[in-house]
């Protein structure tokens, strides 16, 4: 691949990642991942100029600023970035190269916290107003509502000035954040995958309540803006802002030479593990604030301060036991449990070892000494087996022949290395059904969390999905056991299930947990057929009809509805009055019929759900990417980089109101 071609990849690449993290909250690669990306587009605009376009990522600050999170509000001060650097060499260069411009500058080390920007601006004293970093340059969005409810944040300061604007950045500490994804698994709510997109989350909230019960911290790293105070350094800020009560980033170290800098990071990095939230480096900055003024800024970051990132931590564990766990679908999956060891923040003790073929290649037992990273520092796993430290007696181990739950002899897939137990009323495939069941995205029966599923199973009230909608009838024993609660809880949960009978027969079908049909699937199905009875009656020429619907979908539904147990399952749904038929939206149409539409960017009036669930309801559907076969682009403001993308490909793009004149 020539420059050319690599640095147009380069661009889209990190321009979606962009999205996914400033805009989304939901990162799919690690920040090292990311780094590697930005440095190697960096490099290619430094060795090829003739290749920067005018927008490349290497020049945006942060992401878009959402109206859908609050009002815009522009910057006082631009909330610019940090040059990353990533070895002892760059942090020496920086801290010479200040010493070259300046007469004995001072450089404060401190943690850098894995988290999201915020601007507080106070006037006499009073928090008028808190926004976000949004695209770091003009615009944030104002989130002062829920700012106010954060418990670091003081509404009012003990030594008033006229005007004090400070920067600092919202976290949540572990334990908050394990609290929050225990209360989110309860609900049967989807859970955050790390602490940072929690914490960017729960500040973009509507309501405050939320905000507030997640329990988000803030520490605050600088002072951006001040009227009727000088401090000469930033250290000088912190002293003042103590004083006030607001929490400043704990530890900083003040330092006077290379040599200082690079042993603090060091120190720090020794600690990362003891901390109660998480960080990904170091900021080293200048103290004065004259010799900050001094060198003033690029487009993007300060000359007078970087970040130095620690690179993806590793630890070395002892291989304990090998558990193994049945899937919804009988698949056979082996876990690792090592040692305990603190990895970006947390602990952890367990990784997925998928199956056989894994277990193979790295040629790992119990008693094995293995190397445990984090990928993107959130999910677990093992890198490699320390052949070197095997001890005597260690062999690769190997997956049992029967099922470890109901002693049924397993079965490998064929061309798969997938290994099964074939039992269907296997207890664990029966929990697993059910959690997907009663799971949002199907037939959504809130409170049912899966202790309580685990335990109606395990105690025999539950064999399969039918049986939930006949525990009204051991309502008496159910509080006498107090398996859900006592009269009130259980009483709650009978009443949820009551309503899901009422639900649209395409929830039904997604939860029957059919192999290659999800929800979007599901709906295509049942536009199509209308009533579950029609669809198990079809044949797989009818379904490959369908739209989304290829021979391998629709051979899984066939067999599904084919299969005597689930007839039988079908029948009792059937008498316990649930319903089988697909409940047709007011106005629905099919103006859509056959199209594609991808959404980006922020509408005038309405959000983007909003705005997929019409499309769908006039017989469309929804993509999360622009390809050949998007038939429109409904973009708002800040549409970012699918933009570009459709415009490469030659796909219409419509805004708003020329969808409404379509509908």
């Amino acid at each position: 691949m020539n420059p050319s071609e690599r640095y147009e990849e380069l661009v889209k690449q990190v321009r979606y990642h962009n999205e996914r993290y400033y805009d989304k909250d939901d990162p799919e690669i690690s920040d090292s991942e990311y780094d590697k990306l930005m440095t190697e587009l960096k490099q290619l605009e430094k060795e090829n100029p003739q290749l920067a376009v005018a927008d490349s990522p290497t020049k945006r600050v942060g992401g878009s600023a959402r109206r859908e999170a609050g009002v815009l509000v522009r910057h006082n001060v631009p909330m610019l970035s940090l040059q990353d650097v990533f070895s002892k060499e760059e942090v020496y260069e920086f801290v010479e190269n200040m010493q070259e411009q300046l007469t004995e500058p001072e450089f404060v080390t401190e943690y850098k916290i894995d988290g999201l920007s915020l601007v507080l601006r106070y006037e006499d004293g009073i928090l008028r107003l808190a926004e976000t970093r949004g695209d770091g340059i003009n615009f944030g969005e104002d989130v002062t509502a829920n700012a106010k409810v954060i418990k670091d944040v003081k509404k009012k300061l003990k030594q008033p000035l006229p005007y004090l604007e400070i920067r600092g950045e919202v976290y949540m500490k572990n334990e908050d954040f394990e609290k929050v994804n225990a209360r989110q698994e309860l609900a049967g709510k989807k859970v955050f995958a790390n602490p940072r997109n929690c914490a960017a989350g729960t500040l973009r909230q509507l309501d405050t309540s939320v905000t507030k019960e997640r329990g988000l911290s803030m520490f605050v790293f600088n002072v951006q803006q001040v009227r009727g105070a000088e401090f000469e350094t930033h250290t000088q800020g912190y002293e003042y802002l103590k004083k006030q009560g607001i929490p400043v980033i704990e530890a900083y170290r003040v330092c006077k030479s290379a040599e200082e800098v690079w042993e603090a990071i060091c120190a720090f990095g020794e600690n990362r593990g003891n901390l109660s939230y998480d960080i990904d480096g170091v900021v080293v900055k200048l103290n004065r604030i004259s010799d900050r003024e001094l060198l003033g800024a690029t487009s993007k970051v300060p000359r007078w301060a970087i970040a130095y990132k620690y690179p993806p931590e590793e630890k070395v564990a002892k291989i304990l036991d090998i558990e193994v766990s049945v899937g919804r679908t009988g698949r056979i999956t082996p876990t690792a449990v090592f040692e305990p060891v603190r990895l970006c923040g947390t602990m952890v003790s367990r990784a997925t070892l998928h199956n056989q073929d894994f277990i193979d290649q790295l040629d790992v037992g119990i008693g094995d000494y293995v190397t445990v990273y984090k990928s993107g520092e959130i999910i677990p796993k093992i890198k490699e087996v320390l052949k070197e430290r095997r001890e005597a007696g260690v062999e690769r181990y190997q997956l049992p022949e029967t099922c470890p739950v109901c002693g049924t002899k397993t079965v490998r897939e064929k061309d798969t290395a997938d290994i099964r137990c074939p039992s269907p009323a296997c207890p664990a495939q029966v929990e697993r059904r059910i959690i997907n069941f009663v799971g949002r995205d199907a037939m959504d029966i809130k409170g049912f969390g899966t202790v309580y599923i685990e335990e109606l199973v395990r105690k025999g009230y539950i064999r399969d999905i039918a049986d939930i909608f006949y525990l009204k009838e051991h309502r008496d024993r159910l509080i006498e056991e107090g398996i859900i609660g006592k009269e009130k809880n259980t009483d709650k949960l009978l009443e949820a299930i009551e309503g899901a009978r009422k639900r649209d027969a395409y929830q039904l079908l997604t939860g029957f947990g059919i192999p290659n049909v999800g929800k979007a699937a599901a709906k295509s199905v049942m536009k199509q057929f209308e009533t579950l009875d029609r669809l198990s009656e079809a044949s797989v020429e009818q379904l490959t009809e369908v739209p989304d619907i290829g021979e391998v979908s629709a051979g899984c539904i066939r067999s599904f509805f084919q299969d005597a147990d689930n007839q039988r399952i079908l029948e009792r749904l059937k008498q316990a009055g649930v319903n089988m038929e697909r409940i047709a939206q007011e106005g629905e149409s099919d103006i859509f019929a056959g199209m594609t539409f991808v959404i980006t960017g922020t509408l005038p009036s309405m959000e983007r759900k909003q705005a997929a669930e019409l499309i769908e309801k006039n017989g469309g559907k929804v993509s999360g990417s622009v390809s050949r076969k998007t038939t429109f682009l409904l973009a708002g403001e800040n549409a970012g980089s699918k933009l570009k993308k459709a415009g490469e490909l030659g796909v219409a793009v419509i805004d708003e109101a020329r969808f409404l004149e379509m509908l």
